[in-house]
């Protein structure tokens, strides 16, 4: 009986490698073929390969070797238009440079990069002539045991590694980079995931580095699941509006998150908690410790007054208590500790809370913040009727059972710890 082939060369299936012919058929192929055959690695060699979305099968491992580079198309006619989860709401969308649904035991591992080629689609979104959202470069919904390690992503057409309601998620030592003027191009956002590990990761791109999310009000209450169980190690993060956001999209809840021993240099904020009433959900028991950051414009902030696509709202922008219902959200039992940010911008945090539900357990410990004096004001979050502020100190705004300890801030302007 002949051995069976666990092991599928994209050369074998009519791959050409030159940077100019189309090879997603050859890609897709190979890719079937380990499929009939239960399973197997797909092995893309030194070259470049130019293709449009691709689908993986169970039980596959795209293997990029050093040198391989998949050259995202930039025909919109090689990502076909389905229909997606993007930014929380279920619509239509052209499928992702890599894909898969449904789908356990999937990897995408190497040496090799992931180019998405992603100007032209910022062009189109900047130009408002996009007929669908653009493509993600890698995208799994439904999936288990998901593997992404040592590759390099690049000019993505819009979010970078995106599972949706995904299970047991791997991503460890993956480069991502992304031009800081990009549009959307965020690193990793897991939504409505549970048991996903982030590791050893560089990420430098044109919004948010790491963010977790878990849907909003509009959709149907079944596809509002949690986002949980995560960690984020030994990051790097570079750039963007945020280094770890949570939210805004965070209606599902978002719990049991730990991140640790990361780098933040340039990123508009730190950690980052975002929403507002109508989106409900939670956000709790979130740890954050053996944090290093320079040059953010605030290090931690958490705003329920976030007024993107809601600016001037009266429900959104109201400073009086309302009524607590459905749609209210919940922040609590948050923890910080072992922080040094050095050269912030614009404040040493910005914690705004509801008054009706203020936010819940929050603590700092061994924190130490100073301020850049030259700096330009600005504002340390996106809401309505905020303060303007430049070297500011710790604003903090509705919260219960604070608790500061070993909390340093210097070259401040002003005031140290502005709390009401």
């Amino acid at each position: 009986m002949a051995p069976v082939n666990f092991f599928f060369n994209i050369h074998d299936f009519g791959a050409r490698g030159d940077g100019i012919s189309r090879d997603t058929g050859a890609l897709q192929r190979a890719i079937e073929a380990a499929a009939r055959a239960g399973g197997g690695t797909v092995f893309v060699p030194a070259g470049q390969y130019v293709i449009g979305s691709i689908f993986l099968r169970d039980h596959i491992t795209l293997y990029l070797d050093a040198g391989a580079v998949l050259l995202g198309s930039e025909d919109a006619a090689d990502y076909p238009v389905t229909s997606a989860r993007w930014e929380g709401v279920t619509q239509d969308a052209h499928s992702p440079l890599i894909a898969g649904e449904g789908l356990k035991n999937i990897a995408i591992i190497g040496r090799g990069t992931i180019d998405g080629r992603g100007a032209v689609w910022w062009q189109r979104q900047r130009a408002q002539t996009l007929t669908a959202p653009r493509p993600r470069l890698i995208a799994f919904t439904n999936c288990s045991n998901v593997l992404i390690e040592g590759v390099t992503l690049t000019n993505s057409p819009a979010w970078t590694i995106n599972p949706v309601r995904c299970e047991n998620v791997t991503v460890d030592k993956v480069t991502i980079l992304n031009p800081p003027d990009s549009p959307n191009t965020d690193g990793i956002n897991p939504d409505s995931s549970r048991n996903v590990r982030i590791a050893n990761c560089y990420v430098d791109v044109g919004d948010d580095c790491v963010t977790l999310k878990s849907g909003i009000e509009m959709e149907s209450p079944e596809l509002r699941v949690p986002c949980e169980n995560i960690t984020i190690a030994n990051c790097t993060m570079v750039h963007g509006h945020g280094g770890v956001v949570i939210g805004s999209e965070m209606s599902g809840g978002v719990r049991n998150v730990v991140i640790t021993n990361c780098v933040f240099v340039g990123t508009d904020r730190g950690i980052r908690i975002k929403s507002r009433r109508g989106r409900g959900g939670f956000v709790e028991d979130v740890r954050v410790t053996n944090l290093v950051m320079r040059e953010v414009l605030c290090p931690f902030t958490i705003n329920l007054y976030y007024h993107i696509n809601k600016r001037g709202d009266p429900i959104v922008a109201d400073k009086q208590p309302r009524a607590v219902d459905h749609g209210t959200p919940r922040v609590r039992h948050i923890h910080l500790s072992h922080i040094t940010a050095r050269d912030a911008k614009i404040a040493a945090g910005f914690v705004y809370g509801l008054p009706e539900m203020p936010i819940e357990d929050l603590s700092l410990d061994d924190v130490s913040i100073t301020m850049d004096r030259e700096a330009s004001a600005g504002y340390a979050e996106m809401a309505d009727d905020i303060p303007l502020q430049r070297a500011a100190g710790l604003f903090i705004r509705n919260a219960q059972r604070l608790r500061l300890r070993d909390v340093e801030i210097a070259n401040q302007i002003g005031e140290p710890f502005l709390i009401e």
